[in-house]
């Protein structure tokens, strides 16, 4: 599969469609709202609003479609969705150009104004349609005639597993599973085995996932294993695969579900999203705008404090460190230096407000959080967010997960420059007050939105400016 070539397909069609829709309102106006308001022909000829139009309209409509996130799980489309979703988004595009636009012509009637908007909003619509659906017509053919898979692995590998693997494979159309093979929960259902490679247990979930390119995972356990369900699912926190499961098991989970498809396998998927595509969109374009804005407004300031913190001890002006990111990527995090040179020459140390390494300098920035500005730069590199988790060491989300597994929905998100937990909590000086700040960042994500961002954006700006943070 290539994704990047499939997203290109629907981003010409997009723009093709947008052209289309234009063009046909242009020659609409031409032949009816203008001769109405003239009282004679208006000869249809192609002036500059209309090659202004050509080009920013269908790029409009192209970021409109990003930020509600059209262009992401390419491959998972259907039909249906196809229509709903551009309908909803055909009408607020139209609504957007028309008043934007359209609204200050020079017209006869009203009238003019409700055929302009018609005939916009039935041209896009149409065209739009027409040519998603003809791409996502081809790409549910290609799935079922099984040149399209997605690697899959089965947990658990009992009679429930063999009965639902025989069925997906009996189906006179493929839906998309490529399995790869299945691990143990119980340590002895393995009558899979016969069937396919027998891959470890529950607990290597997240390795395979990230070495197999895995994408989906269907849990097929026996009633019997039940009490394994919130483990098995903790270990697949964080890895952005699709998780299904058989229909018995739905009055024992929580959340939101739904049916996967209605001819295919009886399969049930646990619906994963913590926001709506549209306000991840808007989230990352707050996390760029916020971050260009401080990188270049507030440099009078970064120079100040780079100054400050090479002239306070000796030592580089900047810190570096790895960390572990959304879907447990690595990445190297930045601040301010707030400690002496070599502070963890003898390994990795949690800092506490009596540390001796912290430099006199470095107690100021901490309390204001003036250490975290470089993080801009990782925000605008896409390996942070504003607001999300903070992220830790490797080292110390070991710890963390022996004593509290769920540590791992954390992974779901972007960590943040700031967070709830950080708020409420501030620096955690041991694992015990990590485990406790924890579940400020659980809280966060069950009850993420983009309102809550800006609360606790306004909340670390008000502890900056009065230096309360610990």
């Amino acid at each position: 599969m290539n994704v990047k070539l499939q997203v290109l397909k629907y981003l010409i069609a997009d723009w093709i469609s947008a052209s289309a829709a234009w063009t046909f309102l242009f020659i609409f106006r031409k032949t009816i709202p203008e001769p109405d308001k003239f009282g004679y022909p208006v000869d249809i000829q192609l002036d500059a609003n209309y090659y202004y139009g050509l080009f920013f309209i269908p790029f409009f409509w192209i970021m409109l479609y990003v930020v509600a996130g059209q262009y992401n799980r390419i491959y998972r489309r259907h039909r249906l969705k196809e229509l709903s979703q551009t309908f909803v988004l055909s009408v607020l595009g139209v609504m957007t150009i028309f008043f934007v636009f359209l609204l200050d012509d020079q017209i006869a009637s009203y009238t003019n104004y409700y055929q302009s908007l018609l005939a916009l909003f039935c041209s896009h619509f149409g065209f739009t349609l027409i040519g998603r659906l003809i791409l996502t017509t081809r790409t549910v053919h290609r799935i079922h005639r099984g040149e399209i898979g997605f690697n899959t692995i089965m947990v658990g590998g009992n009679e429930m597993a063999i009965s639902i693997f025989e069925e997906i494979q009996s189906l006179p159309k493929s839906q998309g599973f490529r399995f790869l093979g299945f691990v143990r929960v119980n340590g002895v259902d393995n009558l899979l085995s016969e069937i396919m490679p027998l891959l470890g247990t529950y607990k290597d979930l997240p390795q395979l996932i990230a070495t197999k390119s895995v994408e989906e995972v269907i849990i097929a356990i026996e009633s019997s294993d039940h009490g394994y369900l919130e483990n098995i699912l903790n270990e697949l926190e964080g890895t952005g695969v699709q998780i299904k499961v058989i229909p018995d098991m739905y009055d024992i989970l929580t959340g939101s579900v739904k049916m996967s498809s209605i001819f295919g396998a009886p399969l049930i998927a646990i619906n994963r999203e913590i926001m709506p595509a549209w306000q991840f969109s808007v989230k990352r374009i707050l996390d760029i705008a916020v971050s260009i804005f401080a990188l270049l407004v507030l440099s009078p300031l970064y120079i100040i404090l780079a100054i400050l913190v090479k002239l306070s001890s000796p030592g580089s002006v900047f810190f570096s460190q790895e960390r572990i990111g959304k879907y447990g990527k690595p990445f190297q995090i930045y601040k301010f230096r707030t400690m002496v040179k070599d502070a963890e020459s003898s390994g990795p140390q949690l800092s506490s407000t009596t540390d001796a390494r912290i430099t006199p300098l470095g107690r100021f920035l901490r309390k204001t959080r003036l250490d975290e500005f470089p993080q801009f730069w990782n925000v605008l590199k896409g390996d942070m967010s504003l607001v999300g988790p903070r992220p830790e060491r490797q080292f110390f989300i070991d710890q963390i997960t022996q004593r509290a597994p769920h540590y791992r929905h954390l992974h779901k998100v972007r960590p943040g420059i700031t967070s709830w937990g950080q708020v409420k909590y501030g620096y955690a000086e041991n694992v015990d007050q990590m485990i406790q700040r924890l579940k400020y960042d659980i809280l966060y994500i069950e009850n993420m939105s983009i309102a809550v961002d800006i609360k606790i954006l306004i909340y670390t700006v008000l502890i900056v400016l009065k230096g309360s943070g610990k």
